[in-house]
């Protein structure tokens, strides 16, 4: 019996030694979880480019410096203007442009400028003496085409002030002109006419960006039309002793205008980088 429970106590003890001899070596930690591999975010991609169609309504002021016809340079004859003013007006017009990045923009437009209603009056001496006045009525158009270059001056609270240039082809019609001398009972009278010239255009103004793809624009415009020429003119007789049709030189408009411009590519933004989860070590 002793010999039983000495065999026992002998396998205890041995199997209490080798446990604790073994509580005696730290665990090995698991091995590292690599993470997934981190994949680049694709470009953005460029479809249109800069492209925008644009459209703009003006309100015109139009001035010209003076008339010339070839009767006021016969001898002893002189002109003094008393004045000349043409009705506000308003010209409507189309194009399309290119932005070609943040600061520097440029377009090709068409544009119809309405009739607009013109008086004028002159008085006329010979040799000094005051002999009558000239009393003028009419109408004028335009048929405008354009390039532009715009430098936008930077962007704060989504509004960009610009100032640009613009170079282009005119052509200028003048309507029902009447030259009255009352004082002579004198009355002529020039049929339709038309001049096409070179015309030039200061812009300056401000763009507000009302969504990624709309931009509204309130502009101011100086554009010079060059000149402007009456048919011949008749008497209410039908005398014509000479070709003497009147010319309107210089021709100016101060125009306020309201622009909207449509961007085919919104500005593009690239897509965020893919987040890379964590893993927890077990």
């Amino acid at each position: 019996m002793r010999s039983v429970i000495s065999v026992i106590a002998a396998g205890m003890a041995s199997l209490l030694s080798t446990t604790a001899f073994a509580a005696d070596y730290p665990i090995a930690p698991p091995p590292p979880i690599a993470p997934p591999p981190y994949v680049a975010p694709p470009p953005p991609v460029a479809d249109f480019g800069g492209w925008y169609l644009r459209g703009d309504i003006s309100m015109t002021n139009q001035k010209v410096k003076r008339l010339d016809n070839i009767l006021n340079n016969a001898p002893g004859v002189s002109v003094a203007p008393v004045h000349y003013e043409f009705d506000s007006g308003t010209a409507i017009g189309f194009g399309v442009g290119y932005q070609f990045n943040s600061w520097f923009r440029g377009d090709i437009t068409a544009e119809y400028r309405g009739r607009t209603a013109f008086n004028g009056l002159e008085i006329v001496r010979l040799n000094g003496a005051v002999i009558g006045t000239d009393e003028y009525r009419g109408s004028k158009n335009e048929y405008l085409i354009m390039a532009n270059a715009y430098a936008d001056l930077g962007t704060w609270w989504c509004l960009t002030p610009f100032v640009g240039v613009g170079i282009g082809y005119t052509r200028n019609e003048i309507r029902g002109f009447t030259d009255i001398n009352t004082p002579n009972l004198g009355v002529a009278f020039g049929e339709k006419a038309h001049k096409t010239g070179a015309a030039y255009a200061l812009h300056a103004g401000v763009a507000y960006k009302a969504t990624n793809s709309l931009t509204v624009e309130l502009a101011y415009r100086y554009l010079d039309l060059g000149d402007a020429i009456t048919g011949d003119l008749r008497t209410y007789t039908g005398v014509n002793n000479t070709v003497n049709p009147t010319t309107f030189k210089d021709l100016t408009s101060h125009d306020l205008r309201i622009g909207l411009r449509w961007q085919l590519e919104p500005t593009l933004i690239a897509p965020p980088p893919p987040v890379v989860p964590l893993m927890r070590r077990g």
